[in-house]
């Protein structure tokens, strides 16, 4: 593992922001040489990827292209609102730049890729955008900044013009994030609770969303939905098994318990009564 400062905390920072995350494999030691750190703020891209999927542009993220090797940001952030995790060191997605006197954005700043094609026919989904300003806010709160250290890297980039990520107005988004982290704007919940039910359809009650770390009777319903075995608790294993089954459900591979997921979950249990 290389001896340069880790943003290992990312993950944690954005869930505990109510955002849904997804690591990808090897992100705690994937960077790039060079000096990292120490970081100070962020810089918003957009990938200018295909204009359907929810991450397409994920893999290219991850190991780069043939004229610039990977990761190019430490994380990327798909059309639904899913933030993946691709590094926890020195990226290369700032180039030659400057903002607020800093002129190194691979070292100093952290970069994220939203995926979007870059084009004005490509709107951004609003869970998206939301998603992406309450990321910032809760990365910058954890630095210590404040929402002046997020540039676009249409902004940071030298010579002027020479990036035009991303295209939405970034004195809005500053003000937005700014609220986020004077806790003056709503924080809406992104991932709602569902109902549950017995096999008679009554007693329906609430299920919160599941992820690692959580415990009881209903990690061990999905324990035993998933193929594990159902100890109560929410640990790798069964992270791993819940991102296995999603992927073979056409989800967001994220290891979480979300709506979808506990649907696509009765569902099956469903057509495996029936036979």
């Amino acid at each position: 593992m290389s001896s340069l400062p880790r943003l290992e905390w990312l993950p944690e920072v954005l869930e505990q922001a109510g955002l849904k995350v997804a690591t990808v494999d090897g992100w705690k030691e994937r960077d790039r040489p060079g000096p990292f750190g120490p970081v100070m703020g962020v810089i918003c891209h957009h990938t200018a990827g295909p204009k359907s999927g929810n991450m397409p542009s994920l893999r290219t993220v991850t190991e780069g292209r043939s004229d610039l090797p990977g990761p190019l940001a430490q994380l990327c952030l798909g059309r639904d609102g899913t933030y993946y995790v691709v590094s926890a060191g020195r990226c290369n997605h700032a180039g030659t730049g400057e903002w607020q006197g800093l002129k190194s954005g691979n070292t100093n700043f952290i970069g994220i890729e939203a995926e979007n094609a870059g084009t004005r026919d490509d709107p951004w989904p609003e869970v998206q955008m939301d998603a992406y300003r309450r990321g910032v806010a809760a990365i910058l709160k954890r630095l210590g900044q404040e929402a002046t250290m997020c540039a676009g890297h249409k902004e940071y980039a030298l010579p002027r013009g020479r990036k035009p990520d991303p295209l939405f107005d970034m004195n809005e988004f500053r003000a937005a994030v700014t609220g986020f982290m004077k806790g003056t704007l709503p924080v809406p919940a992104l991932i709602p609770a569902i109902e549950s039910a017995d096999q008679s359809g009554v007693g329906a009650a609430p299920r919160p969303t599941l992820r690692r770390g959580s415990t009881g009777e209903l990690v061990k319903q999905v324990q035993k939905k998933v193929g594990v075995s159902a100890d109560g608790n929410f640990g790798p294993k069964t992270e791993a098994a819940v991102r296995g089954f999603q992927r073979t459900h056409a989800m967001v591979p994220d290891g979480i318990v979300g709506p979808k997921t506990w649907a696509a979950l009765d569902a099956r249990n469903n057509t495996m009564t029936r036979r």
